[in-house]
């Protein structure tokens, strides 16, 4: 049998994006080794910085902290749908959904738009509709993942347009939503391989709404 373990983090930096409104990121030495004897950085950074997971709490206070969801959670058998042909800021719908979905399953939507990461045109990305959204709620998966800045869709500035459907729908069912994912075109390749792909999300333990994540991808086959 084959292992290959693929990261799906952005990693976090000085500068990096983050969701229009959120805290910028800045990474800087606040020990050295040359002046201090050692190394060691000092963060500022929201909780959702970079590839992170939403707990329930983030949209609504009566809904579940990060640290009240089960480790299961985050972790499981993954099912990429394929919505690379999408044009920008437009609705994904439950007609998309690909089959394998289920309770314990981790859906990874596979937009594409990790290719524009640092750029104006990632804020353009596609999203599940709110139809999609209880069509996941639906089939029991309570894991979702993206490679795009929301499940929702991201307004351009000036823009008051701004909704948060897929997330109502997804939290208030419990669900763990993972954002920023990229390298999901490798999973879209191996799934069609015929080769199994699990992925882990596990955040840092950091109590309330969100937290960074290493997300990592374990893509096995039997040869």
């Amino acid at each position: 049998m084959s292992v290959e373990l693929v990261d799906l983090s952005v990693p976090l930096v000085t500068g990096m994006p983050v969701y229009p409104g959120d805290p910028e990121v800045e990474i800087v030495p606040a020990l050295t080794a040359a002046g201090d004897g050692v190394n060691l950085a000092r963060l500022h950074l929201g909780s959702q910085s970079g590839t992170h997971v939403d707990a329930p709490f983030h949209i609504d206070d009566a809904l579940p902290r990060l640290e009240e969801i089960p480790l299961e959670r985050f972790t499981g058998p993954a099912v990429v749908l394929d919505a690379r042909g999408m044009a920008p800021r437009s609705a994904i719908g439950p007609e998309a959904l690909p089959d394998g979905l289920g309770p314990g399953t981790v859906l990874l939507i596979a937009t594409g738009w990790s290719r524009y990461w640092g750029s104006a045109e990632y804020l353009a990305h596609p999203y599940p509709s709110a139809a999609a959204a209880e069509a996941i709620v639906a089939a029991g998966v309570r894991t979702v993942g993206i490679d795009a800045l929301s499940v929702d869709r991201t307004p351009p500035p000036g823009d008051e347009g701004f909704t948060l459907a897929a997330h109502r729908v997804l939290c208030g069912a419990g669900t763990v939503i993972a954002e920023n994912l990229t390298a999901l075109d490798r999973l879209l390749d191996a799934q069609e391989a015929g080769r199994r792909v699990e992925v882990s999300l596990f955040p840092i333990a950091l109590a309330g709404d969100g937290a960074p994540v290493r997300a990592v991808a374990r893509v096995t086959s039997s040869r």
